[in-house]
Formats: C-alpha cells, structure tokens, sequence
C-alpha cells in the first residue's frame, strides 16, 4: 500500500479532541480510547482485487476532523493515496485497466449499469479512481483532472438525486457530515458501495460490509458526542456588499 502518513485520529478537534492526559489507542486506530474503533475494524486491511486510488485534496486531512480516509486505509490493503489539486501524467501510472473514475458527472454512467453490461474479463483487476474533499475541492479537482483523464478513464457513479437534499448526520446512520444532495456519501461510503459490485465471487459484499460496519460505528460515536455537546448559535455570515453599505450609510449620516 503506497500512500503519505495519515494523522491519527487523535488530533482531531471534535470527538476525537484528545486533551493531554486522555488515552489514546495507540496500537490500532488511533482515536481515543472512548471512541476507539479497533473492534470494528479488520484485524488486517482487506485485500482486493480492486486498485482503489484516492486523489485527496491537501486539506482532506488537515482540516477536516470526519476525514475517512485515516479509516480506509485501515480496512483495505490494495489502496494509493495521491495529495494533490489534480491529476496528471507524473502522479503515477493508474493501472490496471480499466480505470473507473467515481464522481457524479453529467456524463457518468451508473456503475451497476456499466457493470451488467461489461463481460467480466473487461472488468478484471480494475483500478477505482475517488476525489476526497469538500464537493466544492472535490468539482474543481474534477475539472482539474480531466484534461489528463479524459482520454482513458470511464466515468461512473452511483446514483444521485440531485433534486432531492442530503441527509444529516441525525437522520443517517452512515451521514458523516451534511450532504448536498440524496446519494451523495463520504469517500469510505463510496468505495464500500462500488467494490460490492467490482470485487469477484460475492466477496465485495462481506468486504462492503465490514467497511460499512466501521462506518456505522464512526457516526454513532459523533452524533453521541454532539447530542451531549452544547451548541453555540451559528454566527449569520454577512455578504461583504451589505457590510460595505451599512458603512456608507454610517458616514453619511455623521456628515449630514
């Protein structure tokens, strides 16, 4: 498995906030003991037939505290992650073939479709291509990264709604954060759906849900801790033209 070290999840600032003297699972998962998912994760990353390549946006990490990757790279073996805002020839050979770039494109065929329809040794040993970031990060990187793409990847998803609002973290038990739209999923969501259908001889079901085990288990120690967490009321952000009016307005009544 190729891929930058992770930050454990102990230097997170929200459940997984570990102020000094709490203890950390220092051999397993790396959350803190309270939340600690060492009990729903494999005892060793799955392996797959599957190539899983994760293009991830250099804050992914950094600045996202419900990140899954940290947990992906936990629960299967054949994965590469790649930092970066787009891809390109020198991020590294994306074989084998075919490569299967998941995002909810315009043009993106329904992966279970493409799968019915494509003989199985077509399909064999097939790499899947992810974006991680906010949706925003995630359709620039997207934009980004098809002049390179598109000349050999096949762009599938799964099936969006995008008329429909996403659920919240309270109203899914696999919502890891608030999504824009009905079917939109976090990166560890996504590849346990996709390698239900990829993966060979029935085995992508098990490896789907054992993924999606630990999954559960992530948001249910999230929507505990936030339940029982007081919240401050969100600050109204104010559009800079309504600032910048109040302002004129101000000066000219001090002139009047």
């Amino acid at each position: 498995m190729d891929f930058e070290p992770l930050p454990s999840a102990a230097g997170d600032a929200t459940a997984d906030e570990t102020p000094p003297g709490r203890a950390v699972c220092s051999s397993g998962c790396g959350r803190p003991s309270t939340v600690c998912l060492c009990p729903y994760l494999p005892a060793t990353p799955l392996p797959t037939s599957t190539t899983v390549v994760v293009l991830h946006h250099p804050h992914a990490l950094r600045r996202n505290p419900l990140s899954t990757l940290p947990l992906l790279a936990r629960s299967i073996s054949n994965l590469r992650l790649i930092p970066g805002r787009r891809l390109l020839p020198s991020s590294g050979p994306l074989i084998p073939n075919p490569v299967l770039l998941l995002f909810p494109s315009p043009g993106a065929a329904d992966l279970a479709s493409w799968c019915r329809s494509t003989p199985p040794a077509a399909r064999a040993n097939p790499t899947l291509l992810l974006l991680d970031g906010t949706w925003r990060q995630a359709k620039e990187m997207h934009a980004a990264s098809l002049p390179f793409l598109s000349s050999f990847a096949v762009p599938v998803s799964l099936p969006v709604d995008c008329g429909v609002d996403g659920d919240s973290m309270f109203e899914g038990e696999l919502v890891v954060k608030k999504e824009p739209h009905k079917g939109c999923v976090s990166t560890m969501e996504a590849v346990a759906r996709a390698l239900r259908l990829l993966e060979p001889e029935g085995r992508g079901a098990e490896i789907e849900e054992t993924m999606v085990g630990v999954l559960r288990a992530m948001v249910a120690f999230q929507a505990e801790h936030l339940q029982h967490r007081p919240m401050k009321p969100r600050v109204k952000m104010r559009k800079k033209k309504d600032i910048k009016r109040e302002e004129e307005m101000k000066r000219d009544a001090r002139l009047e």
